[in-house]
């Protein structure tokens, strides 16, 4: 996938506008603030559509917002010692990332990247400072997030020593349903085959083959523009244990 440099300021800028109403609710750690930190973060939140294969964040480049998906798919990773590409995780709707790199204020460690068409929400990293040092439930929010989040990449270890593609599939498409950092996938995903091999590391064709097998067994059911869970819990240990 050609990459599009979109990061920040100027380009994204431009083209960036005030969430809408309906996108509200959208954004999980609005309901969590205090009447005057909401508005804060209201008055401070912008909203931004990007294409397929532009790049949102890029390594070494400073955090000027902390990111999070209203709608698409991005893929979140960093080129490899051989010039492949190291995938860490997607990030589907609902889901928010970069709080460590904006905590810390350094580089980013990644490339973030569209996979398809997406809106994407944008606070402040001034904004997001205020708010971390004055609403309490913006500060839970972000612990629950952080706590979450290490969790994912210790599964993610494991999922990197798996030598059986079904459960490499099926445990990282599992990842994407994670109620906590991504509220907005609910129990259907919006996802093709092609996309879930970008992020899995394996073709679409041994993508498809494995899919098949976990809808075969009832663990997942295969609908059009995407995948429904049926059983989550046999998604996150499908396969031979470790």
């Amino acid at each position: 996938m050609a990459l599009t440099d979109l990061t920040p300021s100027a380009p994204l800028l431009s083209r960036s506008r005030m969430p809408r109403a309906q996108e509200l609710p959208g954004i999980p750690w609005l309901s969590r603030l205090e009447p005057g930190a909401r508005e804060q973060a209201l008055a401070s939140l912008r909203v931004v559509e990007v294409e397929p294969g532009e790049l949102l964040c890029r390594v070494g480049r400073p955090p000027i917002y902390w990111f999070g998906v209203l709608d698409g798919l991005l893929k979140v990773g960093n080129d490899g010692a051989h010039g492949t590409t190291v995938t860490y995780m997607g990030v589907p709707p609902g889901g928010w990332f970069g709080e460590g790199t904006a905590l810390k204020r350094e580089g980013y460690r990644f490339n973030v990247q569209a996979l398809r068409r997406s809106v994407i929400a944008g606070l402040p990293i001034d904004c997001f400072d205020r708010l971390l040092e004055s609403s309490l439930g913006f500060n839970r929010f972000l612990m629950q997030q952080l706590n979450e989040r290490l969790g994912q990449f210790i599964a993610a270890r494991d999922i990197d020593r798996l030598t059986q593609p079904d459960a490499r599939v099926a445990r990282s498409l599992a990842a994407l349903f994670d109620p906590v950092l991504y509220p907005g996938v609910g129990e259907m995903l919006r996802i093709t085959q092609q996309e879930l091999a970008y992020l899995v590391g394996l073709s679409r064709q041994r993508v498809n083959r494995a899919l098949r097998s976990m809808q075969a067994e009832g663990v997942i059911r295969i609908e059009y523009g995407g995948v429904r869970v049926l059983a989550l819990d046999k998604l996150r240990h499908y396969g031979p244990a470790d």
